[in-house]
């Protein structure tokens, strides 16, 4: 295993305009592998998500992350890209004037990363016709007029180009109906492989039916309080968050 391009989150706490949302959070996402967090809605997966992209809307008031062994707190946002990190975003915005196809060349160049025209299309199409979708996009501006489902395979689209040495998936599937998570959800199975780690963000169950993570971790309140494998994705489904929140209270509950 490629220990060098692992994720590690230590002892991880964040405050937002001087509330405290993370407590505490330490996981390790190492190559090759899926995570998900799973938890209801306020318990801080997308704090998680942004803080760890770099948004300087979140402060970091503990602990460390590191990627391939090196802090990237003190890093910028457009300087965790370069170095490997990839995030989804659950709402992406528009870019007015921008292709689809500028964009992510940019991107590559960006990270370093130049190819010829010829090259750069032809891996475009390839990608564009994995999400089984019409070439055409390549020339639409970027995210004007997209649907739902067409915003966010316009992020898978950008992972699939861009490869990065982890990719954090914030609730991916929101406003997805079935058809647009299986096309999703297929796009990120293709890349699945060695050099990539995959953090999935989600409290719904159903993109974990058709992209099975190796570990499954609970978020409640700021804390990862249960973690285990794909049966806890079952478990979830069946029983809901109800006794996650009874362990809490009752004190059982912990990373």
């Amino acid at each position: 295993m490629a220990e060098g391009l692992a994720l590690e989150i230590d002892n991880l706490q964040v405050a937002v305009e001087g509330k405290q949302i993370l407590r505490g959070v330490t996981l390790r996402v190492g190559p090759g592998e899926v995570h998900a967090v799973m938890g209801p809605n306020g318990s801080g997966k997308s704090t998680m998500a942004n803080t760890l992209a770099g948004h300087p809307r979140y402060e970091v008031t503990g602990g460390d992350v590191r990627l391939g062994g090196e802090s990237i707190l003190s890093l910028g946002a457009d300087e965790r890209a370069r170095a490997g990190l990839f995030l989804a975003f659950q709402y992406p915005v528009e870019v007015p004037g921008v292709k689809v196809a500028s964009f992510i060349n940019a991107a590559l160049k960006a990270r370093g990363r130049t190819l010829p025209f010829v090259q750069f299309r032809k891996l475009l199409l390839e990608k564009i016709a994995l999400l089984e979708w019409d070439e055409a996009v390549a020339a639409r501006y970027l995210n004007e007029g997209f649907s739902g489902g067409e915003r966010k395979r316009n992020e898978i689209l950008q992972m699939a180009m861009l490869e990065p040495r982890i990719a954090i998936m914030d609730e991916t599937d929101s406003g997805l109906d079935v058809d647009s998570i299986k096309i999703v959800s297929r796009g990120v199975n293709s890349l699945r492989g060695p050099n990539m780690g995959v953090l999935i963000i989600t409290h719904y169950e159903r993109i974990l039916r058709y992209i099975e993570p190796d570990f499954v971790h609970v978020m409640f309140e700021g804390r990862l309080v249960r973690s285990g494998g794909p049966e806890l994705v079952s478990e979830i489904e069946k029983r809901g968050y109800d006794w996650i929140r009874d362990e809490v209270a009752a004190g059982l509950g912990g990373q």
